[in-house]
């Protein structure tokens, strides 16, 4: 096959999970392009079979906002057409799978362009509820040929808040790779981030509200009263400045490392005791996945699609947003007990592995694009 992929290639878990399957299918001997703004922050050096077309913008005086999503339109037009592709797997229902359905229109049936919409998260629970978008959102969703969401928390709120059948919505949740995210990787920068030996909690995002950042230093400055540690934040956001303030009031700010975007997660999480995801919501919860796979036990919210992500008890644990001091007395219960560290460790890496491998995953979208290009998903 022949797929475009457009997804926002800044750091998040959309553009990464985009970017990894787009790699992956061109692994598989498929032809894929990625059509964005920007390149992909995971697409870091030239793969076989993977090609980047940049949409370009030009920032007329008349304009007091440039028009991305019609730029984006005509580049995924001139790709389909110059490249002739199969079908458009699009990252985010507005602009991403609008635009799509106007790159078809402009192709006036020529070429038979099939679109496969994946909905991560915002695009459903927050931007696409807003008056302003929520009609257009709905229509960009029930054009898409294929749609899936990742996972069966936003298929659910989907079909409620958009009125779509349930039976559009294919469930195919992120995935990992096993091989990346593991705990035994060289180089270990655990000497560096703890060099007294302290146990190394962790947390990776983009800095926004919805992770509640505060929190996160809270429940450290709670954990590391009690046991030697250090908090490792990873990522970079609005909510940097006042995490870095906090960590100083809490008096904690001499055991506290703010490390900004990182490309290379994997080496990091590597080295954790202990993830911590206190966020308001989350439609998955990449970042949790990703440190269950380095066999790090995860102590997050109970929220959103986190509950199928975290096995509560066996993996890690899960409480309601805000319950602070429940949250920092059980990742103090696994941080003293090497016993039970070792066995939510190795329980997290398994079945990670076991649920969410990118071998059990990727053929799901393989199935779903062949699908679609066989007329089964029609709008």
């Amino acid at each position: 096959m022949k797929i475009g992929i457009t997804c926002y290639p800044t750091y998040g878990g959309s553009g990464a999970v985009a970017t990894e399957l787009g790699l992956e299918l061109a692994r598989r001997g498929h032809e894929v392009h990625f059509i964005s703004y920007a390149q992909p922050f995971r697409l870091d050096h030239f793969r076989e079979r993977v090609y980047f077309h940049e949409v370009e913008m030009d920032h007329y005086p008349l304009f007091e906002h440039p028009p991305y999503s019609l730029a984006l339109a005509v580049a995924l037009h001139d790709a389909a057409r110059k490249h002739d592709l199969d079908l458009v797997h699009m990252h985010y229902a507005i602009p991403h799978a609008t635009s799509a359905w106007i790159a078809r229109e402009m192709l006036e049936g020529d070429h038979p362009l099939r679109i496969v919409t994946t909905l991560h998260g915002t695009d459903i629970t927050l931007v696409g509820l807003h008056p302003s978008f929520r009609a257009i959102t709905r229509f960009s969703i029930l054009r898409s040929d294929g749609l899936t969401a990742v996972s069966a928390f936003l298929k659910e709120r989907t079909v409620r808040d958009f009125q779509v059948p349930a039976e559009r919505v294919r469930v195919i949740p992120n995935f990992v790779n096993p091989e990346v995210f593991r705990r035994d990787k060289e180089p270990c920068h655990r000497a560096v981030l703890a060099p007294a030996g302290e146990r190394i909690v962790m947390h990776v995002s983009n800095f926004r509200p919805v992770k509640r950042i505060p929190d996160v230093l809270e429940i450290f400055a709670r954990i590391a009263r009690r046991v030697p540690a250090r908090l490792v934040m990873v990522g970079d956001g609005p909510e940097r400045p006042r995490a870095v303030e906090l960590a100083g009031e809490l008096g904690v700010e001499d055991r506290v490392v703010f490390l900004g975007k990182h490309p290379s997660v994997d080496e990091l999480l590597a080295c954790a005791d202990l993830f911590l995801l206190p966020s308001r919501n989350e439609s998955f919860g990449l970042a949790a996945l990703e440190a269950l796979a380095c066999g790090v036990p995860v102590i997050s919210t109970d929220t959103g699609g986190l509950p199928e992500v975290v096995r509560h008890g066996e993996t890690g644990f899960l409480f309601p947003p805000g319950a602070l001091d429940e949250m920092a007395e059980a990742g103090l219960a696994l941080l003293s007990d090497d016993g039970l560290w070792a066995r939510f460790s190795r329980a997290a890496r398994e079945d990670a592995v076991a649920r969410y491998s990118l071998d059990r995953i990727i053929p799901l979208y393989e199935q779903l694009d062949q699908e679609v290009l066989e007329g089964g998903g029609g709008p």
